[in-house]
């Protein structure tokens, strides 16, 4: 009468073992894809100043190592408002058109690539990503730059950063204006006031007027020093004359 019990017993065993293996299925495709690029942020506020991010990129490959990291901005930042914090050894950080890359000497396989920039001020925004594309030292290349569609998970994130909102009184911190813009600026300045040549100019200037004004006035004089001259001597000449004829008489 025992002997039936054992068959159910390993019915059920399998039953249950099958019903396991299916459910662990059904939650791995049902789960959404893991974030394999990651950013966090020490002070993540819109219009946030000095604010220092931290990037994890997850080392998949089992053959190869990162060999460089690119990174697309979000609108709002811009590429020279970004400065390297730290870093794999040997990487190097260079601005592009529209975002930076970071790389160097090929880290090992398995090993994440971790390092964090310094943002001058965060945009007055909810939600930040920062497209993400890697480069493995074979050639490999994964690009994490997708973003949520339709209340759907992306199959390849890029990585999102969402931001609490802005302190009150938080104003965007402009540019700096061109000395031109500023008053009293060395260029102003250096336009309003004569260069030594000039001045050197008009000073030389001066002397020739000067000069030739002299030069006009002592002629004037010795001009009218002759004429009186001239006719001092005439009327002396005549009275002379005159006065040798009435003795003749």
């Amino acid at each position: 009468m025992s002997h039936p019990v054992r068959p159910l017993a390993r019915v059920g065993r399998r039953l249950g073992l099958a019903g396991a293996v299916a459910l662990t299925a059904t939650l791995a495709l049902a789960a959404p894809a893991a974030a394999h690029a990651e950013v966090e942020a020490d002070r993540p506020q819109a219009l946030a100043e000095n604010v220092t991010l931290t990037f994890v990129s997850e080392a998949e490959s089992a053959s190869a190592g990162f060999r460089e990291v690119r990174v697309v901005l979000p609108e709002g930042i811009a590429p020279t408002a970004v400065t390297l914090g730290k870093a794999p050894k040997g990487w190097k950080f260079t601005a592009t058109e529209d975002g930076y890359t970071l790389a160097g000497p090929a880290l090992g396989t398995g090993v994440d690539a971790e390092y964090s920039v310094k943002v001058r001020q965060l945009p007055d925004a909810e939600e930040l990503a920062f497209k993400t594309v890697e480069t493995y030292d074979d050639g490999e290349i994964s690009r994490w730059i997708e973003l949520p569609a339709d209340g759907k998970e992306a199959e390849q994130p890029a990585p999102l950063l969402k931001l609490k909102a802005a302190a009150p009184g938080a104003t965007p911190v402009g540019a700096s204006p061109t000395p031109s813009e500023t008053a009293g600026s060395p260029s102003a300045a250096a336009s309003s006031t004569p260069s030594p040549k000039s001045s050197s100019k008009s000073a030389s200037e001066s002397a020739s007027a000067d000069e030739d004004s002299g030069t006009s006035t002592g002629l004037l004089a010795g001009g009218a020093a002759a004429t009186l001259l001239v006719l001092g001597g005439g009327a002396w000449w005549f009275l002379r004359r005159r006065a040798a004829g009435t003795s003749e008489d």
